[in-house]
């Protein structure tokens, strides 16, 4: 992960407090973001003067850590030209006291939340919508990766995951380094340039307008120098994870011949190995993006599973670390040695 610290810092804004900056007339606020436990509240700040912004206030030590690396992210981002992406990315204010911790004031970005779309009726029932999502997915990530490609280096995504998991769940991931140790290899033989990447590309994260990506937010997981690939996998794999979100448990999903809602991850299940038009879908996503970064397409079911194993890496949650794990150990079963056992609870737990 490339380091930030070389990159100035969004200034604190001392002399402005928040209530000042609420007050102003023409000014209305809206709460968008929940108060977890380890995230941040996000207000969006509407003026009918100037130009809308996003307030980002941490609610826990562990969120203002990664508010203050999202500003910093979001500065040096500004000193780069990032191509059709220009525009799209937010851009950051400065830091503003509130509550005795720094909140990140940024500028908004246009469009309307994909998740809208997503949840809205029978919308991943219809082929030409979800193809529409993954297109538009895909062509925002072609401009941002076309704009700040960098030197080549081995594709380590999968194993960089695999060794996570190892430390995290021993005896998992020791069955999964067996039987995933091949894939890992195929993939490492092949090199891509190192590009920005977002870390948390979903459609939660994308704004939309006309068809087209106009806003991401959500970059306090991004790198200035990492694997494009991480982006790619990602939006595939929680596009599929949610597939089945509005089926009650036992029934059929509508629009996916063969798809039942019967257990967590049915429907990324159902893109590794299904014959339907979604699982299709996501073939041709990945291997258009696998032949623009320089890869052989069908290393696109390595991919997937390498866009798996990258999210149970990357969450801090035990228990959506474990699923994911397993969920991964599931849909390879018959390619290895091992028997897909679930993981327990043990010592190597670091959330």
């Amino acid at each position: 992960m490339t380091a930030l610290a070389r990159h100035p810092e969004p200034r604190l804004l001392a002399g402005m407090e928040l209530s000042r900056l609420l007050d102003r007339p023409g000014v209305s606020v809206v709460l968008t973001g929940g108060r977890s436990a380890d995230s941040d509240a996000v207000f969006v700040i509407h003026d009918r003067i100037g130009p809308d912004l996003v307030l980002r206030a941490p609610t826990t030590a562990a969120a203002q850590d990664g508010i203050q690396r999202e500003g910093r992210l979001l500065a040096a981002l500004r000193e780069r030209p990032l191509g059709g992406a220009d525009g799209s990315v937010p851009e950051a204010v400065g830091f503003l006291p509130v509550d005795g911790r720094p909140a990140l004031l940024t500028t908004a970005v246009p469009g309307t939340p994909m998740a809208a779309a997503f949840h809205g009726w029978r919308h991943t029932a219809r082929p030409a919508a979800v193809r529409a999502d993954f297109a538009a997915a895909g062509g925002w990530l072609a401009d941002l990766q076309a704009a700040t490609a960098g030197r080549p280096a081995p594709v380590t995504l999968l194993w960089d995951a695999l060794d996570e998991c190892e430390d995290r769940f021993p005896a998992l991931g020791r069955r999964l380094r067996d039987r995933l140790g091949p894939t890992a290899d195929r993939l490492a033989r092949h090199r891509t340039p190192r590009t920005v990447v977002h870390g948390e590309f979903w459609f939660g994260n994308l704004l939309l307008t006309d068809g087209r990506v106009t806003g991401v937010v959500e970059w306090k997981a991004a790198e200035l120098a990492g694997e494009p690939l991480r982006d790619v996998a990602r939006f595939a794999v929680s596009y599929a994870l949610c597939l089945d979100r509005h089926a009650r448990p036992g029934r059929r999903v509508r629009g996916h011949p063969g798809l039942v809602a019967d257990r967590w991850g049915a429907g990324l299940a159902y893109a590794f190995t299904g014959d339907g038009w979604f699982a299709g879908l996501v073939r041709d996503y990945l291997s258009a993006a696998l032949h623009r970064l320089h890869l052989p397409p069908e290393l696109w079911r390595d991919l997937l599973v390498a866009g798996v194993a990258d999210v149970a890496a990357t969450t801090a949650d035990f228990d959506s670390a474990r699923d994911h794990w397993t969920l991964l150990s599931r849909i390879t079963r018959g390619t290895g040695p091992t028997d897909g056992t679930p993981p327990e609870r043990g010592g190597a737990d670091r959330t």
